[in-house]
């Protein structure tokens, strides 16, 4: 009975020793998902970093000492303008509304009054920008044709119904005006020169300044341009209702 007794008892220590081998093999098998689950959680902060140019793209297209915007539109004639194809030029942008009080007296009595054509005879590129949309105050076909005459503009009219080149901009005012250098480069944004009245009569500090003209002279002349952006002023640009 000894032997079978010894027998037996050699056999339950084989068994147990068998039944704890797996436990630590599977505590280890256990413990690898835990791993990969930790590396993909370290990794996946890593793949949200691709949307970072996505916040920036919501930043202002406009800025100043940067590429200004490029943009097509067509004329009161239905012909084309795109901005880029007058690099190497300088160019006067005008945002533009003819049933604004402040664009008219601007216009008639105002620093606008030839300034498109003062400033054609140095090859500057002036174009008027009208964002109104269809139906309000100043927008419309026929309604600009008739500014363009009875202010005897030479300048390109340039129709901007859907609002897209003025929120390029963030053209806020009419008048609103912008320059670019010969390089495509924006210098310049703000009022056409400080007096808010329109006419040219109350100018802020005694000396009537035109912005524009400054600017243009700086940029002709190789130089920095000392006011790069003053407060616009008028009527809002009637941009249409999102």
């Amino acid at each position: 009975m000894k032997p079978l007794s010894l027998a037996l008892a050699s056999l339950v220590v084989v068994v147990a020793a068998c039944s704890k081998d797996p436990p630590p093999a599977t505590q280890t098998t256990a413990a690898q998902p835990e791993t990969e689950t930790k590396t993909a959680t370290n990794v996946e902060p890593k793949s949200a970093t691709p949307a970072i140019p996505a916040v920036a793209a919501d930043a202002p297209d406009a800025e100043l000492g940067k590429p200004a915007p490029d943009f097509t539109l067509k004329d009161l004639d239905g012909k084309e303008t795109k901005l880029s194809s007058f690099k190497g030029k300088v160019v006067v942008l005008e945002w533009f509304n003819p049933g604004c009080p402040f664009v008219n007296k601007s216009h008639t009595k105002g620093t606008l009054k030839e300034a498109a054509a003062k400033h054609a005879k140095s090859g500057v590129v002036w174009l008027a920008i009208n964002s109104g949309a269809a139906g309000k105050q100043g927008a419309g076909l026929e309604t600009n044709k008739e500014a363009v005459k009875k202010y005897a503009m030479a300048n390109p009219v340039l129709l901007d119904e859907g609002g897209e080149v003025g929120r390029k901009y963030n053209a806020t005012n009419t008048p609103h005006m912008f320059v670019v250098d010969a390089n495509g480069t924006l210098v310049y944004r703000g009022a056409i020169d400080n007096s808010p009245d329109g006419e040219g009569e109350t100018p802020t500090g005694g000396k009537l300044i035109s912005y524009v003209d400054e600017a243009v002279a700086a940029v002709t002349a190789g130089k920095p341009v000392a006011t790069a952006e003053t407060k616009a002023y008028g009527c809002s640009v009637k941009y249409a209702t999102k």
